[in-house]
């Protein structure tokens, strides 16, 4: 049986008579007749739908597969003539062009349907115009499928960007795939095209089929659509968004006080393996409890945006608008970021603009030319990842950036984007030997469209998005990463300290012996600690491909290992710099990462032998989050210099390390890491004289955490400036001035 034209329900009445037949229409131009059946034609609403002719008005329709096509004008109908090739046409005598329908045949089978050529551009002059100039803040409100109402008749506009396509048509699951039926017209300069399909509503599938300047034909996935079909299945699908939002406390308030005086511990999640099977819906009813529970301020999700390829962890993204469909609808997930926030928990996520896959189906060469990435075949390969990168010298493609950014914040109420691969993008040279790259117009190495990108995104998420913050995973020592853009910096809110995870991670894999040989490295963060605003970031790059669990890392057997893991904790909680710790890690779980099974909650469980073991960890971490949200000392002044002090920085031989940290009232917090495996008796340290009496507050080492119990259970006073503790082995303390 002949494909049928969906594009419209069945009519709820019966369809109209036949009420006579009109003259055969002037024929087309064989040039126009050959681009418009081959999908080349630019205008195709010059062609089709309804325009007045000498004698009358002349209907024409493209229905292919179709047996017999009719008009309908005030419930009377008029046969078409077949032209062939799917067209059918006719003349009848009147003198304006009416309101009509179109009645389609197959077999016995007829549909009522409108006729999409007699509709307006359904896109303003104003949204063009933006686009043109790549200022376009909500784009996504302009290009992509959106269900709206049109001249009365409700529908779906497809709008899309290819300005070197010679056609594009719309194709989908109401036109069998086949897009002949449906050609778009070009919008002029801006490069948009643009087809309003009357009946096609939420849940359509489509693509958009183009052919390109060489004579190419194939279809593309919406790089605007904002849901897409479960992976491996490439198709967009028309949605709406009708979520009720119920944060507005949350959204009025979240930006009261600035990030970097602010309590920041961030649990870095992997959406789809925290619970493997779960659903947004069903992690929005534990995920946002559990981070809670555990004390942390914000959830950090790795990329949610959609890709094809589940073992790259979302950081190739074929599509920048769509939340992944493996976990629900993006009403779904706009759900569980509600959730978050009804708990009192920020929501981050991982946004990738650095690079995009090849899939052919996606945005690669995506109207048969270089689009998203440079033309140069060159700068547009990523060197490592196989990928391209996107071309940020082109305003179009700059706007598509910097509006995703925008969308995810407006949307889907995001609290902060991560951007991942900064430094990719910043360098010319980047994982690139000379004479693979080409200097900047200065003679240097720097990528400085990409730095005016960076720039206008983040000015323009704080611009728009107040209480919201950018993160950077910069591995470089580029300066003014979180300096504002008005001072010629990026304009970062924070910056992923790379330098400190690395050295102070390689400290910790020595064994304690060997340790004194290596102390600057966990000192070195300090000579910098203030040139940026700073996250200290124990990732998931820290714990996948042979790199061991953060536990695994740690040298000795398995009590040493979990005792270095809880001293770590301890210090890196107090050291200046916002906190991210990855999922399983704080319970100190003994595999790496696996996208396919996620943490093993398991090891908590009470048939397991060391259950004990982990849950002790966890309960300090959970102890490690509840004290530094309660001690200003500890966040109020992470980016000023006056809010530290070293106490001990060259005890090498022993291995010992402590400082203070300050509040904006000067109230002091004394963090002493001893990263031996002996207790310390009597070590003597230097301390403020106006504090009478320190309580240790935290102790790594304490029994319910899995240690050696060794304390100082009782307040510790000063004498000639100095106090005498006792330090328990490879364990951090904390300590604060004894209530008088």
């Amino acid at each position: 049986m002949a494909p049928r034209d969906t594009s419209l329900p069945e009519p709820s009445g019966p369809v109209p008579p036949a009420a006579g037949r009109g003259r055969a229409a002037p024929p087309l131009d064989p040039a126009d007749h050959e681009r418009l059946l081959s999908g080349a034609h630019h205008d195709p609403h010059a062609l089709l739908g309804a325009h007045p002719v000498p004698g009358g008005i002349a209907f024409r329709a493209l229905r292919p597969f179709a047996d017999a096509v009719s008009v309908v004008i005030d419930g009377g109908r008029t046969p078409l003539v077949s032209e062939g090739g799917g067209l059918f046409s006719a003349v009848l005598p009147l003198a304006a062009i009416p309101a009509y329908t179109l009645v389609v045949a197959y077999g016995q089978d007829e549909y009522e349907v409108h006729d999409p050529y007699r509709f307006l551009p359904a896109l303003g002059e104003l949204d063009l115009h933006l686009i043109r100039e790549g200022r376009h803040e909500q784009l996504w409100q302009a290009l992509g499928a959106e269900p709206m109402t049109h001249q009365g008749v409700s529908g779906t506009r497809f709008t899309v960007w290819a300005p070197n396509a010679r056609g594009v048509r719309v194709a989908g699951d109401f036109s069998q795939w086949d897009g002949t039926a449906f050609p778009m017209r070009s919008l002029g300069a801006a490069g948009v095209w643009e087809l309003f399909l009357p009946g096609i509503g939420e849940g359509a599938l489509y693509k958009f089929e183009i052919t390109s300047q060489y004579g190419g034909r194939f279809l593309k996935a919406d790089p605007m659509a904002r849901r897409t079909q479960v992976p491996p299945d490439t198709a967009s699908v028309v949605t709406a968004a009708h979520h009720e939002w119920g944060d507005a406390e949350w959204m009025a308030h979240r930006g009261d006080v600035p990030v970097h005086e602010a309590p920041f511990s961030v649990y870095e999640v992997h959406l789809p393996s925290w619970r493997p099977g779960l659903t947004y819906r069903e992690l929005a009813e534990q995920l946002p409890a559990y981070a809670k529970e555990m004390g942390f301020t914000h959830v950090e999700l790795m990329p949610v945006a959609e890709h094809p390829f589940g073992p790259s962890w979302g950081y190739q993204v074929t599509s920048y608008y769509a939340p992944t469909a493996r976990l629900g609808t993006p009403d779904d997930f706009r759900y569980f970021v509600d959730a978050c926030h009804r708990a009192g928990i920020g929501v981050i996520m991982d946004w990738v603009p650095a690079h995009f896959p090849k899939d052919d189906w996606a945005l690669a060469r995506f109207d048969g030319d270089p689009l998203y990435e440079p033309g140069n075949a060159q700068r547009a390969e990523h060197p490592d990842w196989g990928t391209y990168e996107f071309d940020f010298a082109r305003t179009e493609v700059r706007n598509f950036l910097v509006a995703n950014a925008v969308y995810w914040c407006e949307e889907f109420h995001i609290d902060g984007l991560r951007v991942d691969a900064v430094a990719s993008m910043l360098y010319l040279d980047y994982s690139r030997d000379s004479g693979q790259w080409t200097p900047n117009v200065h003679g240097g190495r720097e990528d400085l469209d990409a730095v005016a990108f960076l720039q206008e995104m983040n000015a323009t998420v704080y611009r728009r998005a107040p209480g919201v913050v950018t993160i950077a995973e910069e591995s470089t020592a580029w300066g003014g990463v979180t300096a504002p853009t008005d001072a010629g910096g990026l304009g970062f809110g924070l910056k992923w300290n790379m330098g400190w995870m690395h050295d102070s991670l390689q400290y910790m894999t020595k064994e304690p012996v060997h340790r004194r040989y290596h102390h600057h490295e966990m000192t070195f963060a300090m000579v910098y600690a203030y040139s940026e605003n700073y996250v200290l970031p124990i990732s998931h790059d820290e714990v996948v491909h042979g790199k061991r669990s953060l536990v695994s890392k740690m040298p000795g057997d398995w009590w040493q290992r979990r005792a270095n893991h809880r001293a770590y904790l301890g210090y890196m909680w107090a050291h200046p710099g916002k906190q991210l710790l990855f999922m399983g890690q704080e319970f100190a779980q003994g595999a790496e990462f696996s996208e396919e099974h996620g943490p093993e909650w398991w090891l908590l469980g009470d048939g397991h032998c060391a259950a004990g073991d982990h849950r002790g960890v966890q309960d300090l971490v959970r102890d490690l989050n509840r004290l530094y949200r309660a001690t200003p000392a500890l966040w109020q002044r992470d980016t000023r210099p006056e809010g530290f002090r070293w106490v001990v920085v060259d005890a090498a031989d022993d291995n010992v390390y402590a400082f203070l940290r300050y509040d904006a009232e000067g109230a002091p917090l004394l963090a002493v890491s001893n990263f031996s495996p002996v207790v310390r008796h009597g070590y003597r340290l230097d301390v403020p004289g106006d504090v009478t009496a320190w309580c240790e507050v935290l102790n790594t080492d304490a029994a319910r955490y899995g240690g050696s119990d060794v304390t100082n259970p009782d307040p510790v006073k000063p004498e000639d400036g100095r106090v005498l503790l006792t330090l328990p082995p490879l364990a951090t303390v904390w300590l604060t001035p004894y209530p008088s």
